[in-house]
């Protein structure tokens, strides 16, 4: 008689760069070797980062989750020549999309993987290679179902000489104007990476989006009914997926944040940040301090002054205008120093949370009922600011700009928008009803918790002996 044992399937998680896939990935890392589903985890990095927050990252997630294995891979140099000026993430993308084929399959090999689960920005070189490689291939895609269902529509909308609003089958209309600004031009290196992984996406074995089917029903049910695209692979939505507990590495110095925040009275602060990857230009960043300081309110505000955080040499005061920080003091912190955005969501003095609407941090505003006061600046940003609107869980000021557009938001709108969203109790209530939503999915039984159990399920492997 031959017996069985089925033993931890083993996942090669492949992220991209940025902290928009980076943490995602990491989160995912630690959900699949979590005791609830107990796999074996390899997380490839791509070295050099493109920014110091994500090595540092890297530093402190792989100390805090010691089971998961890393598995570094040293990008070649990359010849820019072809897309002089091009975004330095783009770019980062590129160099990590041309190595994946050569660079890998010994990878892969070593750690003797059962699936390998690669970022989107990577999918048109991961899926062929995975199945050269005779291994299952599933995409994930780290940002909200509506973009995700607008993303893998996009070749059918430019193949029909779209130029207009993209009406996306079964989800809705996508308006030009949120477009990611780099696809209008469509020989910009972001756009032939975007269009060449869309088209990947119906021969991978599977897709996983990091939301939850309350959030947004709509758009989940288009894609996992194929009518956004026939012939769709099976939809994962595995979200919200939890921050991991992590200790800021030697290259975070942390902000003094939690004292200060402990002092203030509940619900009485905006939190405000704009991400990573983006930083506002000076004129803006200087309205946006006098917003801040005539709204009345309690702020926290972490600061970016530049798009890579490596030159990002301004101090504070030359950033944001002479005085400023002397006349908010007390009443508001600001900080270019490391943040846990999702211990600062989580503190019961927070009552707003004034955003970009990168979807990291979406999530964790949506998972800790924190309402969201949208300001889109760049890529994925509109649709995901339509997205925590219609579900309730924030507000969105669609008529302030965006990067690329002309015109400024002067700081009288952004003081008094402030003080209408504080003192909206609906918006509030509504918020935590989503927020339980969203723990309900990703408690055991729950839609996410069931969508990643099935993952694991299609990754098992069943070994026989005799």
């Amino acid at each position: 008689m031959a017996s069985s044992s089925v033993r931890a399937p083993r996942i090669v998680l492949l992220p991209s760069a940025g902290m928009g896939h980076l943490a995602p990935f990491g989160r995912l890392a630690a959900a699949l070797s979590s005791s609830a589903h107990a796999c074996d985890v390899s997380l490839v990095t791509f070295l050099p980062t493109a920014s110091s927050a994500e090595s540092a990252h890297l530093e402190s997630l792989f100390a805090a989750l010691p089971a998961v294995r890393r598995i570094d891979v040293r990008l070649p140099p990359l010849d820019t020549s072809d897309f002089a000026g091009a975004d330095p993430f783009y770019a980062h993308y590129e160099a990590a999309r041309r190595a994946t084929p050569l660079l890998l399959p010994p990878l892969l090999a070593a750690a003797h993987a059962d699936a390998l689960v690669a970022d989107i920005s990577l999918a048109s070189v991961a899926v062929p290679l995975a199945r050269e490689l005779h291994l299952p291939c599933y995409v994930f895609f780290t940002a909200s179902a509506t973009m995700f269902s607008f993303y893998a529509y996009f070749p059918t909308y430019l193949d029909a000489a779209g130029n207009g609003d993209a009406d996306v089958p079964g989800v809705g209309r996508v308006p030009r104007s949120w477009f990611p600004q780099a696809l209008h031009d469509r020989g910009n290196l972001f756009t032939q990476q975007f269009l060449a992984n869309g088209r990947s996406l119906p021969r991978a074995d599977g897709l996983l989006v990091n939301s939850f089917d309350a959030l947004e029903p709509e758009a989940v049910a288009a894609l996992q009914s194929g009518t956004v695209v026939p012939g769709f692979p099976p939809v994962f939505t595995v979200g919200p997926l939890t921050p991991v507990t992590r200790e800021p590495s030697a290259e975070e110095v942390p902000a003094n944040y939690t004292t200060w925040l402990d002092a203030q009275p509940e619900r009485s602060v905006v939190y405000v940040s704009f991400g990573s990857r983006k930083a506002l230009a000076p004129e803006q960043l200087g309205e946006l301090a006098g917003g801040l300081e005539a709204s009345g309110f309690r702020f926290l505000w972490v600061v970016k002054g530049a798009v890579v955080d490596r030159d990002d040499g301004a101090d504070l005061g030359e950033l944001l205008g002479e005085g400023f920080l002397e006349r908010v003091q007390g009443r508001g912190m600001v900080t270019k120093a490391w943040v846990e955005q999702g211990d600062v969501l989580k503190h019961p003095a927070v009552g707003l949370f004034l955003s970009h609407c990168g979807w990291n941090s979406l999530t964790e505003a949506v998972a800790s009922g924190v309402p969201v006061l949208a300001w889109p600046r760049f890529a994925d940003q509109r649709v995901n600011a339509g997205v925590v609107a219609r579900a309730g869980a924030g507000a969105w000021a669609e008529a302030w700009s965006w990067e690329g557009e002309e015109g400024v938001v002067k700081a009288e709108e952004i003081a008094e928008t402030v003080r209408s969203v504080m003192a909206d109790e609906t918006l509030r209530t509504k918020a935590a009803t989503v927020r339980d939503a969203a723990a309900r999915a990703v408690a055991g039984g729950g839609t996410s918790y069931r969508s990643l159990a099935e993952l694991v399920r299609r990754c098992a492997t069943v070994i026989y002996s005799p």
